[in-house]
């Protein structure tokens, strides 16, 4: 299919926009899928379940809007399966493992990363219903009455682990102390999201840092949890630069589509 290139075009950037945030729903579905039958008890391993298929059908909307955006044959299916890590434009920080070393999965760490993202959708999704792109404002109603949830969900188990034992806060610490430097690629725009922005089909998502903020300190201060330092480094998923682990995760989502190109489902 045909590689999606830096932006050079409001259909480009308007194309660019949607598969960031469909990149970003499809590699957190699978990441939280991998908990099916692994949760830590039934109802998490089903709720987790439940999440993963809002964030997996909020990509097929994402991706079908965006192929109709694209044409030339382009199709949901070629976007989700047919592009090699390097074209993804997910945030770096939901293609992390669930774990810091990624020895064994940390419950902690997927319920800290729930949460600082789903704070940030929840505000985003909020916000797009007003863009001027009517079909992504049908997806960000949809979208908003879902994440509403994710990030009561989250932030519920958040206080809930900080708020418990010494290993639960000492486990929840450190996944904050790993994961909150890389919310930095939030606040920094690409050229993508600046042009969507100009064109009123995105947010600006660094003018919704404050209430981010304030969303994130109230529950740590309900759990009992330090707010890291946000770190030196910024991530650079969003522009295609991403870690070592996006590969290894599309390479199993993707490894039977690519089998069987042309087979129907």
């Amino acid at each position: 299919m045909k590689t999606v290139e830096a932006p050079v075009g409001t259909r480009t950037a308007a194309l660019g926009y949607l598969l960031h945030l469909a990149d970003n729903a499809l590699v957190l579905g699978q990441r939280n899928a991998e908990w099916c039958g692994n949760g830590p008890v039934l109802e998490e391993d089903i709720a987790l379940a439940n999440m993963s298929l809002d964030l997996i059908g909020q990509a097929r909307l994402l991706y079908q809007h965006a192929a109709v955006v694209a044409g030339e044959g382009v199709t949901e299916d070629s976007l989700a399966y047919f592009r090699d890590a390097t074209d993804f434009r997910n945030y770096t920080l939901l293609e992390l493992p669930h774990s810091s070393d990624t020895s064994e999965r940390d419950y902690a760490v997927t319920i800290v990363r729930n949460f600082l993202y789903s704070a940030l959708m929840l505000l985003l999704w909020e916000g797009l219903q007003k863009s001027k792109d009517a079909q992504l404002a049908a997806i960000a109603g949809k979208s908003f009455k879902e994440v509403r949830y994710h990030f009561r969900h989250s932030r519920d188990w958040l206080v809930r682990l900080g708020d418990g034992t010494a290993e639960s806060r000492a486990r929840t610490q450190a996944a904050l102390e790993h994961l909150m430097p890389y919310t930095q690629e939030y606040w920094a725009p690409s050229a993508i999201e600046t042009v969507a922005d100009t064109e009123g089909r995105a947010i600006d998502a660094a003018a919704l840092k404050r209430e981010w903020d304030d969303l994130v300190n109230d529950a740590l201060q309900e759990a009992g949890l330090q707010r890291p330092a946000p770190g030196t480094g910024l991530p650079q998923g969003k522009n295609g630069q991403h870690s070592d682990h996006l590969a290894p995760l599309l390479a199993e989502m993707q490894s039977l589509a690519r089998a069987h190109p042309n087979a129907l489902w």
